[in-house]
């Protein structure tokens, strides 16, 4: 016959220990975090799972690039950082609950969807075409190089006279 003392003794410590997970998961999932970086490497962020920004920085790519386009990066840059960090719910969960149990169904039925936008795409700035020779031609050349400020010339005297004469003699 089976002690129910031992019995009792060994349910406490089950239950101890399924305590300790919980609490282990539940620290876990407080301080998930996410981060991402743009396929360019202009933007990097890290966010929690609930989306709040806790670090950005920019590449040398992010120099050169419009702000909205910027601003747009990096938003969907931090909408993928956020998808990351909440799909760790379910991984951290797993051990404690099994992976297809009516409880893990439960959680991934209340982790929120984030909506992930492609990274938006860089445009070409608009060209202005009368007719369809320049157009034509339009599409086949390279866009025009900014002008080059003229160099100044140094060697400019705006005083003819010298410096150690004086005009009519000394």
């Amino acid at each position: 016959m089976t002690d129910p003392n031992q019995l009792i003794e060994d349910y406490e410590q089950r239950t101890a220990a399924l305590l300790d997970q919980a609490e282990e998961a539940k620290s876990q999932i407080a301080n998930l975090t996410g981060a991402a970086t743009s396929s360019d490497g202009a933007v990097t962020v890290t966010v929690t799972a609930g989306g709040a920004l806790l670090s950005l920085s920019f590449g040398h790519k992010a120099d050169d690039m419009p702000k909205d386009r910027l601003a747009a990066l990096v938003m969907s840059t931090s909408k993928r950082a956020q998808a990351q960090a909440v799909a760790q719910i379910a991984t951290i969960m797993a051990p404690l609950i099994g992976d297809n149990s009516e409880a893990m169904q439960f959680v991934q039925s209340q982790i929120p969807h984030i909506d992930v936008p492609d990274e938006p795409t860089p445009q070409a700035p608009p060209q202005f075409v009368v007719n369809e020779e320049q157009q034509e031609a339009a599409a086949h050349q390279p866009p025009p190089r900014p002008a080059r400020r003229p160099a100044e010339d140094d060697d400019t005297d705006f005083d003819q006279r010298s410096l150690f004469k004086k005009e009519g003699g000394w």
